[in-house]
């Protein structure tokens, strides 16, 4: 087997704990299968499928599997996702949508207290009320059904083995279960996390999971039915209609969730098409904010240039207004998709970009807007994104979340549940009356700032994918990654290491320390006054086509991620 990574390290690692590996990668040809997942052993239980002659689609219902287990602070089973699916036989983006579905007994004031106002974020939510119908187990099946080479009780293995012997806890979950969350109070988050004395697991010690590895052999043999119906099925519905704030979700509105598939959404940027999924993806916000920055010369500029990150943190903060306004379920509202992509539309919007800033801006009125309420969404900085190539050259490039650090911190069968009816908005309606578009309402999708985004050429064959974790900050993380790495030219590396900013409203976030001299100063200059604080915390893994057909590939170093890339090229079976 030949990778090219340090081997030594990544082995060392499946044994004793999941070390960050900042090992930048080469380039390697296209024709060679690669995983980029948050974790190590989450990438290389990806990377075995691939080895065995399965497909992308086979890798990432293994990938996933695992990162329910080694992850379980952003992502896992009991949760959601999207995915954009580039087909390397037809050159189509297909995007599934398994995002979490809010239960048929959902109400718009479900997170309205006695006193009239929203509930508290804290108390919501670990409440019953805080999960929707997961969507990534379903969606999965789907995929893999649909371009899949190997059979689907085969790729659960290792995931199952892990659970059974145990892995040593990483850095990065250590810290996160040492932190002061809501979701830790949670009489199941406290079990799982405790020790026999009581006191909490940390960082390099030994997590067993047997009841998880009891639900993956029977998910392996039946399928994502083990879900939906049945013991599973009625645990979790069990669990989320005990208090505080029970759910209304019952066991119909397990077995009647399906995913949907669609075509991605495409548009021309530079000599690339950037496709994304369709709301209630915020995939049309980010190609909003490319075609703003086309508007500018941010492309004539650098990262070291203060006037480049002014740009972009104007036109971060426009593409927000118009994206908190309109963006959601597109089957009970109408997002003007069509009209916030016109070209006449961006350019107007573009050309509020002054030279200082000033207020807040508002949300335009594109053609087809139907004027939603102010909007009361709060999204955690949660979620994971993993990137795979396979022999054949199809690519999945998938964002999926359990939203909050471990979701709800109530857990079924060895995995969180989601906490996804929080990404609604706590207010359904604004002063006037006027309803907010991401409301709660039965059997809807809550709106995501999840963009899983695949390039392609202009001739349709695969040039790129980008996509991170962040909440709302995921737009600003995959926006700078684009244009460091395609306007600037940088190293997909570098320019996921350059320092993220997220301008959104009057706040403007930003890893000040990390920023060239000058440039903290030049946006103090302009208006921009960076502060650190929520939304730096990326997980933003990316790949290009470089001339000559070779793969220019990246992970974040914030988390813990890696590139692995099988260099064996064995061909994917049909």
């Amino acid at each position: 087997m030949l990778m090219r990574l340090l081997l030594a390290p990544l082995f060392a690692l499946t044994a004793t704990g999941c070390a960050t590996l900042s090992t930048r990668p080469p380039a390697a040809p296209v024709r060679d299968g690669f995983v980029i997942a948050a974790n190590p052993l989450a990438a290389q239980a990806g990377l075995e499928v691939l080895q065995r002659g399965g497909s992308a689609a086979d890798a990432a219902v293994a990938v996933q599997a695992m990162l329910s287990l080694v992850e379980p602070q952003s992502s896992g089973l009991g949760g959601g996702a999207f995915m954009t699916w580039y087909d390397a036989g037809s050159g189509k983006v297909i995007a599934y949508d398994g995002r979490e579905i809010a239960p048929a007994g959902a109400s718009p004031t479900m997170f309205i207290g006695t006193d009239g106002k929203p509930l508290p974020f804290a108390t919501a939510v670990i409440s019953g009320r805080a999960t929707g119908v997961p969507g990534a187990l379903r969606m999965l099946e789907m995929v893999q059904r649909e371009h899949g080479a190997l059979p689907w009780s085969s790729l659960f293995t290792t995931a199952e083995r892990t659970a059974d012997a145990g892995f040593v806890i990483s850095p990065r979950l250590g810290r996160m279960i040492a932190g002061d969350w809501p979701e830790l109070t949670v009489p199941d988050a406290v079990k799982y996390f405790s020790k026999p004395d009581g006191t909490r697991l940390k960082a390099g010690e030994t997590l067993r999971n047997p009841l998880y590895a009891g639900f993956l052999r029977r998910l392996a043999r039946g399928g994502a039915d083990v879900l939906y119906r049945g013991e599973t099925a009625a645990r979790l519905v069990e669990r989320v209609r005990q208090g505080p704030f029970p759910s209304a979700m019952t066991s119909a509105d397990l077995a009647r969730y399906r995913p949907l598939k669609r075509e991605a959404l495409c548009r021309d940027w530079q000599s690339y098409v950037a496709c994304v999924p369709p709301p209630p993806s915020s995939g049309v916000a980010t190609l909003q904010l490319l075609g703003m920055l086309d508007r500018t010369d941010i492309a004539q500029r650098n990262a070291t240039d203060p006037q480049a990150w002014y740009l972009f943190a104007e036109a971060s903060r426009l593409m927000y207004a118009d994206r908190d306004r309109y963006v959601a379920d597109p089957r009970f509202v109408t997002v003007p998709v069509e009209g916030l992509l016109e070209p006449t539309y961006i350019e107007g919007r573009a050309r509020l970009i002054a030279p200082t800033a000033g207020v807040a801006p508002q949300a335009g009125t594109p053609r087809g807007a139907v004027m939603a309420g102010i909007d009361g969404t709060r999204e955690p900085a949660g979620t994971s994104h993993f990137i795979i190539g396979d022999s054949a050259g199809n690519v999945v490039s998938m964002t999926t979340t359990v939203e909050s650090i471990f979701g709800s911190g109530r857990m079924v069968d060895g995995f969180f549940l989601n906490n996804q009816m929080t990404d609604f908005s706590f207010s359904p309606v604004e002063a006037s009356g006027r309803a907010a578009a991401n409301a709660v309402a039965p059997g809807k999708r809550p709106r995501s700032s999840m963009t899983p985004l695949v390039l392609l050429t202009r001739d349709r064959q695969f040039a790129g994918a980008f996509g991170s974790p962040g909440g709302s900050a995921i737009l600003a993380y995959v926006g700078k990654t684009l244009v460091a790495s395609v306007l600037w030219k940088m190293p997909v590396q570098q320019a996921i290491e350059l320092p993220n900013l997220v301008a959104r409203g009057t706040s403007f976030n930003g890893e000040v320390p990390k920023f060239a001299p000058g440039v903290v100063a030049g946006l103090r200059a302009r208006g921009v006054e960076v502060k650190p604080g929520q939304g730096e915390d990326s997980g933003i893994h990316a790949v290009l086509l470089r001339d000559g057909g070779r793969l220019d590939a990246g992970f974040d170093p914030r988390r813990e991620g890696v590139v692995l890339i099988d260099e064996r090229r064995t061909p994917v079976r049909r």
